[in-house]
């Protein structure tokens, strides 16, 4: 059964308002069936086939005739020089959805989109599935320990596999195999020891020197392969948001897995009982959620404006959302019992900043949503209906 993913209506819309569409995120995330899915109408070539791949590279312009009307190219990034043939074309026929193209891994670090492509091009960026999209996959609502433990990846949706095999073997085929693309690690032991590592400080503020000296590698080391992590779309930073509020605020980023799942099974944990007591059960929870809200702004075409609020002294709101200079301060508690000391971040932030985009919000892990003075408490279930929460 193929999930109908958010996307697939804007990338629709989009070809049929720019001359490139190109669509980048994380291996195995389902760009490939998002195309064959939404243009099923257009020719369609793999540069993942050696054989593609080298006819493509002896002969970029031959290669494009081929298609006078237009093709998918999936994987385009195996192949970066065609971009420039793609450009003098699109230039030539000026014709909307000329050119879909899909990219993963090093795909936006290479920089030959924006260069080469520069308002030729729309860019989506799409993710493992959201809860919205996999809303009617559960016969029954699944608990937090179920999705932390599998995760989002479509193939264990689409063809139930087990978790810890399937993210194992995306570990080992995708991570180690476009590590080497990018760049010469000698020691790939030493690189999965960092990538565990980060998987450990998933929803933590962010120590490069730290994570260096732990991991036994050099500051500038540590930088350059946390930035292949985030090129291949493994983590991504939150940034801290600033205001005139007179206080001292940590100004480091925070760390955090796209998908929860591999972030769980590089900690180790096989089993679903390991999450109920396990120490890093409330940081893969708030990697989980704010993973959710990131793909919720993808999902609609749109930038990321997550923000998080931590001063010098401790006082912190997990998730900030930026709309315009008027902000949604947002909760984030595992505990499945909502106590009103969840709410004790929300309530110094309401403090500090009048100008609020709505109700200060708390997402926790128990099932039941409500009002509670001025407060909204949204289930983590609720994450599901994608009128919850505003994106």
């Amino acid at each position: 059964m193929i999930i109908k993913r958010a996307l697939e209506e804007h990338v629709k819309r989009l070809a049929g308002q720019y001359p490139v569409l190109t669509i980048t995120g994380p291996r195995q995330a389902g760009k490939s069936t998002l195309v064959k899915v939404a243009f099923g109408d257009r020719a369609y070539v793999n540069l993942e086939q050696p054989e593609i791949r080298r006819q493509a590279r002896e002969d970029p312009k031959q290669f494009l005739a081929r298609y006078p009307q237009g093709v998918v190219i999936d994987e385009v990034q195996h192949v970066p020089e065609l971009l420039s043939y793609i450009q003098l074309l699109v230039d030539q026929q000026n014709t909307a959805g000329l050119f879909i193209l899909t990219g993963s891994a090093q795909f936006e670090l290479l920089g030959q989109i924006t260069q080469s492509l520069a308002g030729r091009t729309a860019i989506v960026r799409l993710l493992p599935f959201s809860m919205v999209e996999i809303a009617d996959h559960f016969e029954s609502p699944p608990t937090v320990e179920h999705l932390l433990l599998k995760g989002f990846y479509p193939r264990l949706y689409d063809q139930a596999l087990n978790p810890t095999e399937a993210l194992a073997f995306y570990v080992n085929t995708y991570v180690e195999r476009d590590v080497r693309q990018i760049l010469n690690v000698k020691d790939l032991t030493l690189f999965e020891r960092f990538v565990r590592l980060c998987a450990a400080r998933s929803g933590q503020i962010l120590n490069l020197s730290q994570l260096g000296n732990e991991c036994g590698i050099q500051h500038n080391t540590a930088n350059s392969w946390l930035s292949i992590l985030e090129a291949s779309y493994l983590v991504f930073r939150l940034v801290p948001h600033f205001n005139n509020f007179s206080k001292r605020l940590i100004k480091s980023p925070k760390i955090y897995f796209f998908d929860v799942g591999l972030a769980s099974y590089l900690l180790g944990i096989e089993h679903e009982k390991q999450l109920e007591t396990h120490p890093l059960r409330g940081a893969l929870f708030e990697t989980f959620v704010v993973a959710e809200m990131l793909k919720q702004r993808f999902n609609r075409v749109r930038e990321n404006n997550l923000h998080y609020f931590r001063d010098h002294v401790g006082n912190e709101v997990d998730v900030l959302l930026d709309f315009a200079g008027k902000v949604l301060p947002i909760e984030i508690k595992a505990g499945t019992t909502f106590s009103h000391d969840m709410l004790k971040g929300l309530r110094y932030y309401q403090k500090l900043n009048s100008k609020l985009f709505a109700k200060p919000l708390l997402i926790y892990g128990g099932e039941k949503s409500f009002a509670y003075q001025e407060f909204s408490v949204l289930s983590y279930l609720d994450l599901a209906d994608p009128a919850a929460m505003p994106a």
